[in-house]
């Protein structure tokens, strides 16, 4: 099971994207900005920091952090605690890991995690992109386990999960408090094997189970097909390929002699910002500012620009961009970007919201955190993380058209293309918008 793709940014340390658990991911070997200290000597304090230093390879500053009270509970469990079985003692080791997990709880991000070396291990495997699970994505939408997207021919597409679907408890586990991280594991496991998950589905009055068994996974990438004057590419994931297929869909989209363009992103998680960036450059001029990369420390917001890669007389004489709740973090940039210069028309339902970009801190006991650091901005400045992306014509798909495999988005795209007056769907206080 891929889960919240991942968006790794342009630039000279090359950050990675990746599918596990919608996260924005970079590789350091260093461990920065986290120092832990404490401003009285307690019977065990020399041996917590030297804990801390051995764990974290960071200096302790005492005069930065009072930890008077950590290091007093420290002493007080070590003390009085009397374990209600005759289970294994607890060491220091874990004891320092589950103060680390506290402390990155505390920050309340469900992006922000913690790894234990167990897994940090699993996580750096889920990398190469083959994996044992089902299929699709997950990430935290209004403080629950959300299925972001199935991915197409997996089993989680298979057994009939939906984008939107939310994730109440996994082989009867609850998700209630569980962080995305947590969730993925539970997903995944050995090829054969079986995950029941319990969802709520918009629309519903009850709970569902779902048995779902464990496949290989296989991320795909694209497809094409033409109908009438309009070419269409379905984009599923902004992988390290992406760019490289998208050139040759393109390619064949001026062999067709297609005069318009659908570009497809629905239930696509993301992937490499700069497949994003370009990709997004054979619609973009030179120099268009396709997004913004806000951070939380202070620096200057760095600019991605078009690097003017256009199709120039081949260019489409019009375009649609298709989204859907599905559509996540390189996606949104995307259809923000074209959306924003006027280069496309947007169509569907509103995306996903994933706008913020983690870095993956490897630590010297082999565990890992990963840490927000910045946020996404459109061209235009808009956070993507506020609730995505804003179709220009909302469409709204169905459940039941989804199982019959009626489109009543890509219908609308093409009629807009042929010049048909499309009506956008609203809500009922308010009056509907039709766009020529």
């Amino acid at each position: 099971m891929h889960e919240d793709t991942e968006l790794a940014p342009a630039s000279k340390n090359p950050r990675f994207g990746l599918y596990a658990g919608m996260l924005l991911l970079a590789v350091a070997t260093f461990f920065a900005g986290w120092q832990l200290g404490q401003s009285e000597s307690v019977s065990a304090g020399s041996q917590q920091a030297s804990l801390l230093n051995t764990l974290l390879g960071t200096p302790i500053q005492p005069e930065e952090v009072q930890l008077t009270d950590v290091w007093r509970v420290w002493d007080l469990l070590e003390e009085k605690f009397a374990p209600a079985s005759s289970s294994d003692p607890i060491t220091n080791d874990s004891r320092v890991e589950g103060m680390i997990e506290g402390l990155v709880e505390s920050y309340d991000d469900p992006y922000t995690t913690y790894l234990p070396p167990a897994d940090a291990e699993q996580f750096n495997e889920d990398i190469a992109g083959n994996f044992g699970g089902v299929g699709m994505e997950v990430g935290m939408r209004n403080d629950v386990i959300t299925i972001i997207s199935p991915l197409p021919d997996t089993p989680a597409e298979g057994a009939g999960l939906l984008a939107g679907d939310v994730i109440a408890e996994i082989n009867g586990t609850s998700t209630e408090d569980m962080s995305v991280d947590r969730a993925v594991q539970l997903i995944r496991g050995e090829e054969g094997t079986d995950v029941t998950l319990t969802i709520f589905r918009t629309g519903d009055t009850e709970l569902r189970e779902i048995t779902v068994t464990r496949d290989n996974i296989t991320i795909p990438t694209i497809e094409t097909e033409q109908q009438g004057d309009t070419y269409i590419i379905r984009l599923f994931s902004f992988n390290a390929i992406a760019e490289a297929e998208m050139q040759n869909a393109l390619r064949e989209y001026v062999r067709s002699g297609a005069r318009t363009l659908v570009f497809d992103l629905r239930g696509n998680p993301g992937g490499y910002l700069q497949s994003a960036i370009n990709i997004a450059s054979y619609f973009l001029p030179a120099g268009k500012v396709v997004v913004q990369e806000e951070f939380g420390d202070g620096r200057p917001t760095e600019l991605y620009r078009s690097t003017g890669r256009t199709l120039r007389q081949f260019a489409p004489e019009q375009m649609v961009i298709l989204i859907n709740r599905g559509s996540a973090s390189a996606s949104e940039i995307v259809a923000g970007a074209l959306q924003a210069h006027d280069a496309a028309t947007v169509i569907g339902q509103q995306s996903f919201g994933k706008g913020s970009v983690q870095e993956l801190i490897n630590l010297p006991n082999e565990g890992s955190l990963k840490v927000t650091i910045a946020r996404w901005l459109t061209p235009d400045g808009s956070s993507i993380s506020d609730g995505g992306v804003t179709p220009d014509i909302l469409i709204n798909r169905s459940v039941d058209e989804i199982l019959a495999e009626e489109d009543p988005q890509l219908d609308a795209a093409l009629r807009f293309l042929a010049g048909e007056e499309v009506v956008s769907e609203t809500a009922a206080t308010s009056t509907p918008e039709a766009v020529e």
